[in-house]
Order: C-alpha cells, then structure tokens, then sequence
C-alpha cells in the first residue's frame, strides 16, 4: 500500500491539486476532497476522506491544515480572524466583491440609461469611497456561513444628500427581514468614523451596500467610505492573509497586522519594516519611502509664545511636524527668526491679571472686563455667567485642538489651529484634505436667577465671528458633537461675519468648528495659504462661566425678611427699572429670552398675532378683525389650524432623477407650538402618522412651516419613498411673515391666504407659476391658501332687501345677498317678512292730497278777493250818495252799507246828480253842524268851505279812479 501511495504521489504533486470540503449533509458531516487547480493534467487524486465536523473552527490567529485537518498558526507576515474574513486593504476592490452601476429611472422607450457606466465604488488604499453622482451604485460580496454569524464594517457618512443602506438576501434572491435601523445606516459627523453590525444566519448571504445620490441644486455630495469589513460565522479558514504594504506581523499566530511606523516601509505579507534612507521619509503604514522636498513656507507656521512674568510675548516660526522637508539644500528656505518681544494681550473677559502675567477666572460673584481686578457685582445685580473669548494668546483650557485625516494618521500629533492674539486661526495640517479641528466644551448652561422662571426655549446662545479666505473648495462646518447633522456650514471664502446659535435644551455640548481645505483625496499640500479665521466666541449662561459684567435682578419687597436678594421672575414679567420688582409684560407681547430688563424688553407682537399665557412665544390663534371704510371686517381661520400639505413636482436633476418637494404648513392655533413636522425618514411618507412615537425617524424639524425632499418609490429602485434634505423656513411666528436663519437675512415664507367662496373651508395651497418650488432664490418662499375659511364673517352690510308690490292689502320684503358674495358664515339672511299695504298708490295719493290743497287754496284766495272788492265797492257807493245829497249829483247805484254803519236818511235820487249836488251833498256829510243850522255863521261858512274842498278832492279821487 504504501509502495502504490508513494507512486500515486509521484504522478500527482501537491501543488497540482487544492483541498475543499463538500456541502455539511443532514447529520452535520461532510467529506474532504481534492480538486485539481487544472482540469486534465492529473492522472490521479487523493481518494476522499471524512471531514471535520460542520461545526468546527479555528481560533484567531490560526487556520485549518486541510493535508491534517489540524488548526495550525499563522506564519509570520500573516494573520487570520479563525472563523471570519477581515477585508481592511483597498489598494483594489478585493476579490468576491463586484461593484454595479445602475440606473432606476427608464428611459422613454422603456431602456436604461447609459450615463452610469463609469460609476462605481472607488478603492483609496484604506478605504473604499463610493460614487459621488445620482447613479444607483452596489457593492456586493457573497459569502456562506455554516453557523450564525455576522457583519460589521466600519463607515464615514456625513451628507443626507446621498442614501446609504444596508441590506441581505439569501441565494433565491429574498430580501432577509431586518429593522430599518439595521437596514438605514445612520449619519457620521464630518471626520469621524462609526461602525455597524448585522446578524446573518448560516447559509448563503448576499451583502449589499447601495448608494443613491440626490444632487438637487447642483451641491456635490460628500461620499460614503467604507473599511475594515469583517465577517464571522465562517467554519474555518483553509490559508492565512497575509499582510497589506506599509503593515507586519513579527510573530506567528497573529490575528492581525500592525502599520509600519513613520519613516519606515515593508512590502506585502512582512514580518518587519525597513527604514527610510536619510534623504526619504515615509508616514505611518506607507508602503515605500519617498524623496525629501527642499523646504518651502507651506513647511513652517508662527506661533505666539505665552506671556512671561514681564507680560511680553513674541512670535515664533516652527516647522510643520513631522517635517518631510530638507533645510540643508538648494533652493530650501531656512526657519525665520524669532520676532521682538511685544506687549501681551489683555486678559479674556471674566478673567483677571496676575503677577506673573498670566490670567486666571474671577471668582463666584464678581466680575472683570479682563484689565481690571475682579468686582463685587453690587447690591440688586448679579454676575453674568458665560464664556467670552475675544484674546488668543493661549489657548483656553476648555478647548482642545486636533488634527484628523480620513485615509491616514500622519496628521495627528498636529495641531489643527493656532492663537495668534487677537485671533485664532486654521493651523497647516500634514495634506489639503485634513480636517483641522477645535473643539469647545460647555458643562451646561444656569439661567441667570431672575430668568429661571422663564417658560422659553432658550437657555443659552454661542455666537462667533469668523473669515475665511480660501482659493479652493474649502469648507468650514459648525458641529455639535454627539448629533448626527451639522448646524450650518460654509464654502469657499466668506467676509467677516457673525453667527448665532441658540441652545433649546439645557444639556452638557462640545461645540467643534472643522476647516478643510479641500476634500478631494490629496497627500499634499497645496493650499497651505487657505485658512479659517476665528475673531471671537461668546458663550451666555454657561453653568461654571466666568463674569464680565453684572446685570439688574430682580427684588423682595421691602416687607420682606430678605429684601434686596434677586429672585426669579415668574413667566412672562419683566424687571421693572425704577423698582427692580417683577411686572407682568402688556398683553399680546411677548419677553425675549436673554433681557428682561425694562418694559422694552416686552417686544410687541406682530400683526394679526397674539401672545400666550407666559409671553414666551406670539401666534395666531385663527381668528382676527380689520376695520376698513368704518366697516370691520371678522375672520375666522379655525378650519385651516390643522397642518396641512402641499407637494410640488415632479421635478428633475440634471441626470434625471425625480424628486417631489413637501411642504408642511402649520398656519395658526396651537398655542404657538410649531405643529409642523418634516422628517428625513425612512418609511413611506403617505402613511405615516406624524404624531406617533413608534415611528422611527433619522432626522426631524419642527417648524411653522417645513420642506422636505421625496424620492418616490419607483424612482429610484427604492422600495418605499425616502424623504430627506428636511429644513425650516419658519420658526418664529411675526404677523404676515415669518423667518428663520439660514440665509444671509434669513428664510422667510409669505403666506397670503386668499377668500374664494367656491373653495372648501380647507381649500387649496399653491406656489407661485413663477416660481415652481415655492422660491426662486432659495431664501424667500410664497404661498397662496385659497379657502371658504379666508371669507370675513358675514354682516348686515352684505346684504340688501328687495320690497314686493302690493297685493291684497299685503307686502312681502326679501332679503338677497350681495353679489359676489364675499363672506361666510356669521349673520344669516333675515326671514321673509310681510306688511299690511294699500291699493292706491303712494304717489297717486300724494297727487290727490295735493290736488285738492291747491283747490281749497284757490277757493279761499277767490273769496278773499271778492269780499274785498265789495267793500270798495261799497265805499264808492256812499261816496256818490254823499255827493248826490249835498251838490244834487246822482247817487250810486248800490246801496250797501260797511260794516258797523247806520243807515242814514238821506234822500236818494234815482236820477244822477249834478256835480253842485255832489258837492252839496258833501259838505253837508262832513259838517252837519253847517246843514242844521246849530253854528255860527263864521263857522258854517268855515265848513262850508271845508266840505267844498274835502268834496273836491273826494271828486279827484273818484275820476282817478274811474281812469284806472
């Protein structure tokens, strides 16, 4: 037997044939079998034989011997995991792993499109970076366990704008059941690294990491990278791996490999490292050395040194380390002196100065602008607690500095920035796309004594003032770490300028502020000159800050046993400047957070708004009055107080990918409590309840109005819509408009809501045709809410009555709206009404009423007249009967008498007389002493002669009146 062994060996080598088990069988057993690494050359194989246990495995650091079927350790320059594969090298996409490029979207004829060929994940020697455009991209890797096992990886996630998931199939092509937070991989702050694990059941698991990109506004996305996958749950391992370039195992059993150390190199699988020549240097885990540059001004930096006991200070030049560059060549610039000793900056607010120069905090209760001693806050003030920062001769002890780089470590011991007096500013970093970090932590923040009964959202505020001046793609972000989205960002070079930032909830932060220059994948420096200037940064109510002023509290009454210590105000009161009690802010204002000293701090509300109970906060509560033309107007907005929605699009990238913009409006009602929700989510917008606890978002925004971006189920391949970009454009609620801060003056949405009686009461929200998304500069939104609800409430001025005619003594009113009818609701019509009426015309009967007046009036003139004319008629009777009865003249033919006159016994002749009758008979009339005989003569004759004038003026009149 073992004659015929040896000569099947002798035909058949070793390095001919390879060993592998066969599939476990239903008992958990399997066979070891040979199989020829080419087919055909073998005249003979080993004869198979019974396999280890289904179930067995090597530890770490060894693998299973198939020859023995015995774990044995790795050699040297090689490692294992046992039971698991680690793929950490990225020099190329390792073999079992394939990267598939597609495209969601048909084209027109049904077709993909071609515009995803290049696409794919990109291998950058530690990491793998996915695609950065809007093509569907996969990295898949198959693998089969023989027990329960898992995945983990390490990942880099900063930028919503691109979507990352996570998920395993089985070898039919199903999807396994996983959790949205298993299947969606949450997002990394910028920098920073986090790792994810899966469970995986025994059998085959297809691994798939997806990337979408969503390039809506045409801002590029920040890549997703990957490293350090590892699987476990493999039975065994048949060989070791063995080390990557620029990495060693010195010992054998190694479960891992360790990087060469700077100015050291090794090539694959060594178990040592070999130093650089003099003239070359290398970073850690490089794989070959590299030649020294001559030394430039990108190599070195300045400093400021710490202040001395004579409270000098100078500036220093060092160079960047470690340094790469050569001093002592041609063309190498040399380390600038030292500069002269100057004065030291003051101290920092809140601090005071030594005798050795150097600034230490105030104590508790006292305050200092920094160039004085420290104070005592007198009587009815207290300390203002905070941090100000504005002198950068040192740095402060609650903030650190640091370096980091995604691919490498050669920036660590670097600092990322440097104080330079009256600024802080980006440090040089060891390559381009470094991220130069300064961090500053805060405790927590204590409301000042007469703020902490205050109901508000604010506890505290950080604002900075910063410049950058840049000639690249740099990017300047503002983080507060342990969150899982950046507060706001800048790109490129930006003038000087402020920002704010208010803390809405009372909690330990370190803030990071994190410059980098550029982040295309770089090892040099090129844009040294780039850089990010820090002037300033101003922490209010930090829980242990330092004092630089005090500020007026609020005190007992003087009643009170401890009168003159400050107490908190209640909700909503003010600290009266003339008393220093607390008063209760006028209706419909409301108190800013951070002053609550005086009755201005009271801020009115805006138009058409009103405060709540504790003046914290103005709203709408859905009803308001205008008076116009001495009419006023009620509105009722009750029906739109609901949030309400609205969807623009489709819309479409430059590559075609298909987005939806939602809006969410919370108008009015609420008590000012921003009901308006926007989510960067992972379950199907449509049904999701927005108020359930259960629902599991990545990211949400609260807000009066808010906008999200949808990628719709079937566009791209996705099993369900995906809402992301979530942002506010109102957070504070001031009348006609409200603003929030992104902008360089802030969002602001306009919401116009516009009566249409034809609408519903929830009626319609639209955008301006003009402007498709809602804005067209990104910073002003409008919107238009057409409603029923919009409409006044409805009064006796809209609407007039109509009167009907007459019929059988009755007359009906009816009352009509005005046409168009622009009100709803309030007063109804009035009910018809009816009123007795008579046949006969009005203005017949003022025709007849005035008919017979002028009759009656003409019969009473005519009377008059007549009545008057017979008493002239009368008097010239008796006129010719007196003078028919003295001068013979023929009398009157009537014979009528005035009133209240006797009749006399004159004669009366029917024959007229003459006129010396006349006259006789006159100057018998007028002296009758004369005709008697009574008088003397001198009289009689003296009245003769007067009846004889008297009759002849009698006789004159008379035939004037005749003539007439």
């Amino acid at each position: 037997k073992q004659t015929e062994e040896q000569m099947h060996m002798a035909e058949t080598k070793m390095s001919d044939y390879y060993y592998e088990y066969t599939e476990c069988d239903s008992a958990g057993s399997r066979w070891r079998v040979a199989i020829p690494h080419n087919l055909g050359t073998c005249s003979a194989l080993p004869t198979p034989t019974r396999g280890t246990d289904c179930s067995f495995s090597c530890a770490a650091g060894e693998f299973l011997e198939m020859s023995t079927q015995q774990c044995t350790p790795c050699a040297a320059g090689s490692y294992s995991l046992g039971s698991g594969v680690r793929f950490d090298q990225w020099d190329t996409i390792p073999a079992g792993f394939t990267s598939l490029a597609t495209y969601m979207d048909p084209g027109p004829s049904g077709e993909e499109s071609q515009a995803c060929n290049s696409s794919s994940w990109t291998p950058q020697g530690v990491y793998l970076e996915s695609s950065r455009d809007e093509c569907t991209v996969s990295l898949v890797y198959a693998v089969h366990l023989e027990k329960q096992g898992s995945v983990s990886f390490s990942y880099q996630y900063p930028d919503n704008n691109i979507f990352l998931e996570f998920y395993v199939q089985n070898e039919q092509c199903q999807e396994m059941a996983q959790t949205d937070d298993q299947k969606w991989i949450k997002l990394t702050t910028n920098g920073e690294w986090d790792t994810h694990t899966v469970n995986l059941k025994s059998g085959t698991n297809i691994l798939y990491w997806r990337t979408t990109g969503v390039l809506v506004g045409g801002k590029m996305v920040k890549p997703v990278l990957l490293r350090n996958i590892q699987i476990e749950g493999v039975a065994y391992t048949s060989e070791c791996f063995p080390c990557r370039p620029g990495w060693f195992s010195s010992a054998p059993g190694s479960s891992s490999c360790q990087p060469c150390p700077r100015n050291t190199s090794s090539n694959k699988g060594a178990t040592s490292c070999t130093p650089c020549p003099d003239t070359q240097y290398s970073h850690e885990g490089w794989s070959q050395c590299k030649e020294r540059p001559p030394c430039s001004e990108k190599d070195y930096f300045q400093i400021h040194t710490a202040c001395d006991s004579e409270g000098k200070t100078q500036v220093m030049y060092r160079w960047v380390e470690p340094r790469i560059c050569e001093e002592n060549v041609t063309g190498a610039v040399a380390l600038p002196p030292t500069g002269e000793r100057e004065a030291c900056p003051p101290c920092n607010p809140g601090y005071y100065n030594t005798n050795d120069s150097t600034c230490f905090p105030c104590p508790p209760g006292t305050h200092s602008d920094g160039t004085s001693v420290c104070e005592e806050c007198p009587a009815g003030t207290e300390p203002v607690l905070g941090y100000e920062y504005k002198w950068w001769n040192v740095l402060p002890s609650n903030m650190k500095t640091s370096c980091f780089n995604v691919g490498n470590s050669k920036c660590d011991d670097m600092n990322g920035w440097e104080v330079a007096g009256d600024h802080i500013r980006s440090g040089a970093g060891g390559s381009d796309n470094d991220y130069l970090i300064l961090n500053l932590h805060v405790p927590g923040f204590k409301l000042p004594t007469s703020l902490a009964g205050m109901t508000g959202s604010e506890f505290g505020r950080i604002t900075f003032v910063f410049e950058t001046i840049c000639s690249a793609d740099c990017e300047l972000y503002f983080m507060m770490v342990k969150s899982t989205t950046v507060v706001e960002s800048w790109e490129g070079s930006k003038e000087r300028q402020s920002y704010t930032h208010i803390m809405t909830r009372n909690a330990s932060v370190s803030y990071t502020w994190a410059f980098q220059r550029t982040n295309q994948a770089q090892d040099v420096r090129r844009y040294i000159s780039d850089v990010v200037i820090l002037y300033s940064v101003s922490v209010t109510n930090v829980q242990d800050g330092v004092a630089s002023a005090c500020r007026a509290c609020a005190l007992l009454s003087q009643s009170s046993q401890r009168s003159g210590s400050c107490i908190p105000c209640p909700a909503g009161f003010y600290i009266d400047r003339d008393t220093n009690r607390c008063q209760e802010c006028p209706p419909n204002t409301y108190l800013s957070g951070h002053h609550t000293y005086g009755e201005d701090a009271c801020l009115p509300c805006g138009p058409g708004s009103k405060s709540n109970k504790e003046h914290s906060r103005c709203y709408s509560d859905c009803s308001f009055s205008h008076t116009e033309n001495n009419r006023t107007l009620t509105f009722d907005l009750s029906s739109l107080s609901t949030v309400a929605s609205l969807t623009i699009g489709p819309s479409f990238t430059s590559k075609g990918t298909k987005y939806l913009h939602v809006f969410n409006v919370s108008l009015c009602g609420h008590q000012g409590k921003m009901a308006a929700v926007c989510t960067d989510n992972v379950t199907d917008i449509a049904n999701k309840d927005m108020g359930s606890d259960s629902t599991q978002f990545v990211n949400s925004v609260d807000s009066f109005i808010c906008q999200s971006t949808i990628i719709p189920a079937d566009g791209r391949g996705f099993r369900m819509a995906l809402a992301s970009q979530s942002i506010s454009l109102a957070d504070t609620f001031v009348g006609e408009m409200a603003a929030t801060g992104s902008c360089q003056r802030g969002r602001s949405a306009v919401m116009t809501i516009r009566c249409n009686p034809e609408k519903t009461d929830r009626g319609q929200l639209t955008v301006p045709s003009a402007c498709p998304a809602g804005t067209c500069d990104g910073c002003t939104f409008h919107f238009l809410w057409e409603s029923g609800s919009a409409c006044p409430r409805c009064t006796q001025d809209d609407y007039h009555q109509i009167e009907g005619a007459c019929k059988g003594g009755a007359q009906e009113t009816l009352s009509v709206w005005n046409e168009p009818k622009l009100c709803i609701k309030g007063m109804s019509l009035p009910a018809k009404s009816s009123a007795p009426c008579e046949a006969i015309a009005l203005w017949l009967k003022a025709g007849v009423g005035g008919g017979a007046f002028l009759a009656v009036l003409l019969v009473s003139l005519t009377c008059y007249f007549w009545k008057k004319n017979k008493r002239l008629e009368y008097k010239y009777s008796r006129l010719v009967m007196s003078a028919n009865k003295d001068c013979e003249l023929p009398v009157a033919d009537s014979c009528a008498l005035a009133e209240g006159e006797e009749p006399e016994d004159d004669v009366v002749y029917s024959h007229k007389p003459s006129l010396l009758g006349k006259l006789r008979a006159i100057a018998n009339k007028v002296h009758p002493s004369l005709r008697d005989g009574s008088g003397g003569n001198d009289e009689k004759e003296e009245g003769r002669k007067e009846g004889r004038k008297e009759g002849e003026r009698e006789i004159e009149r008379e035939r004037r009146s005749e003539s007439w």
